[in-house]
């Protein structure tokens, strides 16, 4: 692949993350901007997708788990089910129906020349893998990948990493909205190359900007959820403790 591809993963509705990573040169510059899924669940769900839609073809977007959520939230089967977070439902409950409408048609994966972009694994939206889990464990969730395929992109975890698994090269760009390990909005460059990015931002900016645009809304805790995801305050470490039993190992 020699067209430049900047790769955004879980922007989680925070559109002061996003704002910022649209800005970079780099993104600016790309060819294409592939969204590899949760896009929209977190406290701006609407102004993230409209910034997005309003950039046209150049975006190539991807299903994620929680886009699946929020659509069954308004259109089942989650509807009037209680699913413990309440995040979600709200803001299911703030999209219209041409947002359900593109989250709903969204593939569940796309692959441009030999690359393959997903959000969780190449077969299915919320399955976990990470940066260590077992050759097996790869082994397992790529089986069925077209052999031309030799990158896999993927997101989900909310931690970037880079690795070789069976010949195949496997790239996390970590999280836009909601990294674990260190602050910042995580991406992508792929082009000849892989490169790992971090934008720095107003992360305090964008925590108040996020309580103001909520206020008087229902939606849950608005200020301490900001605080909490965009200064990462979960760390990797108890990240990689807290998924590792669900990757198989």
């Amino acid at each position: 692949m020699t067209d430049s591809i900047a790769v955004l993963s879980d922007i989680h509705g925070v559109l002061p993350a996003l704002r910022a990573v649209l800005d970079e040169p780099d993104v600016r510059a790309a060819d294409r901007l592939v969204v590899t899924g949760d896009i929209a669940a977190g406290p701006q769900p609407r102004e993230v997708l409209d910034l997005l839609e309003g950039l046209g073809e150049r975006v190539v977007w991807v299903r994620g788990n929680a886009d699946r959520e929020l659509v069954e939230f308004r259109r089942g089967p989650r509807a009037g089910v209680d699913p413990g977070d309440p995040v979600s439902p709200w803001a299911a409950r703030q999209l219209d129906d041409a947002h359900l409408d593109r989250l709903q048609a969204l593939p569940t994966s796309v692959t441009l020349g030999d690359v393959l972009f997903c959000h969780a694994t190449p077969r299915d939206d919320e399955e976990v893998v990470l940066v260590d889990s077992s050759l097996d464990r790869w082994s397992e969730v790529l089986d069925g990948v077209p052999p031309a395929v030799r990158t896999i992109v993927c997101g989900h975890s909310h931690m970037p990493f880079v690795r070789l698994a069976h010949g195949r090269l496997v790239v996390n760009p970590g999280s836009v909205g909601m990294p674990y390990g260190r602050t910042g909005a995580h991406w992508a460059l792929l082009g000849r190359g892989v490169e790992l990015r971090v934008t720095g931002y107003d992360v305090e900016a964008a925590i108040a900007e996020i309580a103001d645009i909520t206020d008087g809304s229902s939606y849950p805790d608005a200020a301490e959820w900001a605080d909490y995801f965009l200064n990462a305050r979960a760390s990797d470490t108890e990240a990689l403790t807290t998924f590792a039993p669900r990757d198989g190992r």
